[in-house]
């Protein structure tokens, strides 16, 4: 029979908890605009998700019956929620990069993917800001970044807007192992 003090052997260190995290953003050098954007998106990141992964399956029927192997990774994509200041520091750096990568009036912009293409970020934390794991995403390039709800009603609050990113892939940096 489990007790209490079992459950709280296995939870080490009080457990995970999903405030406890950090954000790293990076932006192209080259496309300009990003000044500052880096270093504000430590504090103004508010929401984000730790990676996920699907290993794709391939069914192969045999004999009346399908056999399953296992097929490709897929890599979904990236979503974080930022704060917007009164600088649009973050989206003014977001908009500058999307419009590098594609503009608006046209059908021109960046040709080569590394050139706007940057790895990111998620760190998860303890409670005294110690490191326990850290989410390395590669090749990361914004695909959406969403409207700011605009509303009279909205008298207490702080404009916010999510951003998703397309990943590559991911490696774990830190912790007890590495997956690479």
């Amino acid at each position: 029979m489990a007790r209490i003090d079992d459950f709280r052997a296995f939870l080490t260190q009080g457990g995970a908890r999903p405030t406890q995290f950090r954000v790293n953003l990076a932006f192209p050098q080259n496309l300009g605009g990003a000044n500052g954007a880096a270093a504000s998106a430590v504090f103004m990141c508010t929401a984000t998700s730790l990676p996920a992964s699907t290993i794709q399956t391939i069914e192969v029927p045999y004999r009346g019956r399908t056999v399953k192997l296992a097929g490709e990774r897929q890599f979904q994509n990236w979503q974080v929620r930022v704060l917007n200041d009164s600088n649009f520091l973050i989206r003014k750096a977001l908009e500058v990069w999307s419009a590098g990568i594609l503009e608006h009036s046209s059908t021109s912009g960046a040709v080569v993917p590394l050139s706007y293409v940057v790895p990111m970020e998620v760190v998860q934390l303890d409670r005294n800001d110690m490191e326990l794991r850290k989410y390395k995403f590669h090749n990361c390039f914004p695909t959406n970044i969403s409207e700011i709800s605009l509303d009279f009603g909205q008298v207490s609050q702080i404009e916010e807007f999510n951003v998703e990113f397309s990943v590559d892939y991911w490696t774990v940096e830190s912790g007890d192992s590495q997956i690479r």
